[in-house]
């Protein structure tokens, strides 16, 4: 199966999971999908991922996060917004970063660093490319 963005199609799962209520989804295996779902972790968004070494195809089994009770369940993931998009690439500075929701939320960037927060990038003094909104 081919994806032209497969950033976008990794938040498109996560989104249709949070939405339908289930546990875990399956994510094919890449890299930058590896250090996405561990910037989740990092960030208290996802319980957990693991990475699953079967054949053809490396698959990230990511655990969702929901809060409250069996029937007041909320998801701890409220949005996911795909920044960055293989026609149109967003730039930030480390002093022109977004705000994600005034700071409840993270915007993941890729910098020559690897992969962080924006607050993490601020703190760094990087810039880089804004993949996505989380909240």
């Amino acid at each position: 199966m081919y994806v032209n963005d497969p950033i976008a199609d990794m938040l498109t799962r996560i989104r249709n999971a949070v939405m339908a209520r289930h546990e875990e989804v399956l994510v094919p295996h890449s890299k930058i999908k590896e250090e996405i779902a561990r910037i989740l972790k990092e960030e208290g968004y996802i319980v957990d991922y693991t990475i699953s070494d079967e054949k053809p195809i490396k698959w990230i089994h990511i655990r969702l996060k929901y809060v409250g009770e069996r029937r007041n369940r909320r998801p701890v993931i409220s949005g996911l917004e795909r920044v960055s998009k293989p026609g149109r690439r967003i730039y930030a500075g480390y002093r022109e970063m977004p705000w994600v929701l005034s700071g409840m939320g993270i915007a993941i960037v890729t910098t020559p660093k690897g992969l962080m927060t924006d607050q993490q990038a601020r703190r760094e003094r990087v810039g880089g490319e804004v993949l996505c909104y989380v909240w």
